[in-house]
């Protein structure tokens, strides 16, 4: 999750927590939502207290929160780096409603898996990294306010996904994760980093832009 310097509020201006009229303030909620999907998921205990079935419909829900988010946020994108990472991004949401679907499967064998959920989840992993690579490229020029801010969260998240995908590959030979427990805290990690950079969005000033009806 990105944002482009015309999502921060101007100096002095106030700041507003309800602003559904705005582009980037339901960005910032469909991503929050679908950030926290992705930091429940994952936490011990949880797939106990509902079910593997429930956990993954959990995943895949909030998949389908970060396409929707990404595609707003694609729209609304001006500058060329804006643009690319946007559509970047949108690309990766794509690869996570697919890993996160197949996941909702039973019964599939581990080469079946890395197939279907661990490749479409590690090529998104690397779309969200290249994404948050240009955001923060193109604001990290001094002085660091909000958007530098929100641009090197987010781009710590990707890391975290990143580094989520390589921990979850499932061996061949054990059918097991390499490591699932590293796999699930850093899918965690990233999630409440993604959480956190969608909050920024949502007190936004006047300068930002609004959202056109008709």
């Amino acid at each position: 999750m990105r944002t482009s310097y015309a999502a921060a509020p101007a100096d002095g201006e106030p700041s507003v927590w309800w602003a559904p009229h705005r582009a980037v303030w339901w960005t910032g909620v469909l991503f929050a939502i679908g950030s926290t999907c992705f930091l429940v998921g994952p936490l011990p205990g949880f797939v106990e207290l509902v079910g593997s079935a429930a956990d993954g419909a959990v995943f895949f829900v909030g998949s389908i929160f970060f396409t929707s988010a990404a595609l707003l946020q694609a729209f609304e994108a001006e500058a060329a780096a804006d643009r690319w990472s946007s559509l970047v991004q949108f690309g990766g949401t794509i690869f996570f409603n697919v890993s996160t679907y197949h996941a909702l499967r039973t019964g599939i064998d581990s080469n079946e898996y890395d197939r279907l959920v661990w490749s479409p989840d590690a090529f998104g992993s690397i779309c969200f990294l290249i994404s948050g690579v240009i955001a923060f490229v193109a604001v990290r020029r001094p002085p660091r306010g909000l958007v530098w801010w929100i641009a090197a969260v987010n781009l710590a998240g990707c890391v975290a996904f990143g580094i989520s995908a390589l921990a979850g590959y499932v061996v061949p030979s054990t059918g097991s994760a390499l490591d699932l427990a590293a796999a699930n805290s850093w899918t965690a990690l990233g999630a409440l980093c993604f959480l956190v950079g969608s909050l920024l969005l949502l007190p936004t000033g006047r300068g930002t832009r609004i959202l056109r009806s008709g």
